[in-house]
């Protein structure tokens, strides 16, 4: 099972000595349009910024969740994966960026800035990455996708509906009963879930696997054909 995630805007700063010209990133069939990116953006400077693993560089609310990180001054305001987890991480979550397209949770990547609806001298980021991802897609056939991208993101790189994949949707459930549906504090929710997926004993590899990790998480799971609502109880 792989989980696939939007970045965030927030991102670290600073990293390591080791720059993306010394450590290649994954899927290097989307070199070429990530060098057109790169050129377009007018930020060749990238190429010898300092990088740290993609996981450490996004800080938004989902990535805190999928630390496990808690509100400022808390115990756990500083939580991180454990070696165990970040080796999990590795081969389960990739996260799409409009930078550099698909790449596994631990590459290395330098801090950056970019929108995923812009368009770049004429560059338009959508048309580049859906063609530059059909090579990629059917290396990552053989097990269930969980597509938890933001729709900005879902729409540089569509998923083929030959794989088989889920989209993930976030309602909020109140004591009544009733629900709704939540958009951007939807980002807790989803990090939780991955959390709950990266520190189970084993990995998730069916959806009943994966309701058993959610339910560990206080969440719920229900699906409709191609989709998933992740139940949760908190709003925020």
């Amino acid at each position: 099972m792989l989980f696939l995630l939007p970045p965030s805007e927030t991102k670290r700063s600073g990293g390591g000595a080791l720059t993306i010209d010394q450590v290649a990133l994954t899927f290097g069939g989307l070199n070429k349009a990530r060098e057109a990116v790169l050129a377009a953006a007018g930020a060749e400077n990238l190429l010898t910024s300092p990088t740290m693993p993609a996981i450490d560089r996004y800080t938004g609310t989902l990535y805190a969740a999928i630390h496990g990180r808690g509100l400022k001054g808390t115990p756990t305001e500083h939580n991180s994966l454990t070696p165990a987890e970040i080796a999990r991480a590795k081969s389960t979550l990739l996260i799409q960026s409009a930078m550099f397209g698909l790449i596994p949770a631990t590459d290395l990547i330098p801090e950056y800035k970019i929108a995923p609806g812009k368009n770049l001298s004429g560059l338009s980021l959508k048309r580049l990455w859906s063609d530059a991802h059909l090579a990629i897609w059917p290396r990552l056939s053989g097990g269930v996708i969980i597509d938890l991208r933001s729709k900005a993101y879902a729409e540089l790189a569509p998923i083929p509906e030959n794989l088989e994949h889920f989209t993930v949707t976030v309602e909020v459930e109140y004591p009544d009963g009733s629900r709704r549906t939540l958009n951007h504090f939807n980002k807790k929710a989803k990090g939780q879930l991955v959390r709950a997926a990266l520190t189970a004993k084993n990995a998730p590899e069916t959806l009943t696997n994966l309701k058993a990790c959610a339910k560990r998480a206080g969440l719920a799971i229900e699906v409709s054909g191609r989709n998933l609502t992740l139940v949760t109880r908190e709003a925020t």
